[in-house]
């Protein structure tokens, strides 16, 4: 379309093959980023959501950086928050529903595959629960990675401690985030992390691992908390240490999260920044 209609392109990358897979390892991985590479050297202008997806551009595709533009994500802060069941007509969800009374709650959402890094939460559970035995974690969302996490929750004996929700609708999800105690995203690889902001903007406590788009929007210890890859020791500690036995704490970055959604990783920010590339190159 670029060169029949003789208009200029702009592409988006949100991943990269060799991101998702920590390098390329078979004909289809290369394939794939074959098509990816091309897409971006036919671009006129490459739009990145992070500074790390900016960085990945210049050495796997070596984009030059004069072609590249970084454009966060964003949320729409209203669309994060419960609905009520006399707006929706649905049946009220309770906290009953997910947990006792007595039990915190900790919360994951997202597709369930490997690179999402669900499996070291699980990991996590068993020193989490050891210091806070009344703790549920609700992991919400579904993906090929399931039955696995669900094999792992069984080995280690936690069954009665994690709630696989399967697929969840915003209003489930904008409940569960009211009524969690703290939202965890663990991943492992992680070109921005929308549901980050998302948690955010619901005024949830977070913590992340320190890698990709995540370690860019959580500053530890203001907005949120952020754990070493892949440990589940660093993420158990800070789950309890700085989440579950201090709430004040957690409530004061969480409240801080909320406004940093409000001012920087709204949409009408984005789409001004948007809008003007498409102007420059109409332009030029």
């Amino acid at each position: 379309m670029k060169h029949a209609l003789q208009i200029p392109l702009i592409a988006t990358i949100h991943a990269t093959e060799y991101g998702r897979n920590n390098g390329l390892h078979n004909d289809m991985q290369r394939h794939i980023s074959d098509i990816e590479w091309w897409l971006t050297y036919e671009a006129w202008r490459v739009i990145v959501c992070s500074r790390y997806m900016y960085d990945q551009q210049k050495q796997v595709f070596q984009i030059p950086a004069d072609k590249l533009l970084i454009i966060p994500n964003g949320v729409e802060s209203r669309n994060c928050t419960e609905y009520p069941a006399s707006e929706t007509g649905l049946q009220v969800l309770k906290r009953d529903h997910y947990a006792t009374p007595d039990e915190k709650i900790v919360f994951y959402i997202g597709r369930l595959v490997r690179e999402k890094g669900v499996q070291v939460l699980l990991e996590s559970a068993s020193k989490i629960l050891h210091h806070q035995a009344n703790t549920k974690f609700i992991i919400a969302g579904k993906g090929p990675y399931l039955v696995e996490l669900k094999r792992q929750a069984r080995r280690m004996q936690l069954e009665s401690q994690v709630y696989f929700t399967g697929y969840v609708d915003n209003d489930t999800k904008n409940t569960i985030y009211n009524f969690a105690d703290v939202a965890v995203f663990p991943s492992l690889y992680e070109p921005f992390g929308i549901v980050a902001l998302e948690a955010m903007a619901a005024r949830t406590p977070i913590v992340v691992s320190d890698t990709g788009g995540l370690a860019e929007i959580i500053t530890h210890g203001v907005n949120g908390l952020k754990v070493y890859t892949s440990n589940a020791n660093s993420l158990a500690d800070n789950v309890l240490h700085n989440m579950l036995m201090h709430p004040q704490s957690a409530t004061r970055m969480a409240e801080r999260a909320y406004q940093e959604v409000l001012e920087k990783y709204n949409w009408s920010n984005i789409a001004r920044q948007t809008v003007k590339l498409y102007k420059d190159l109409k332009d030029n």
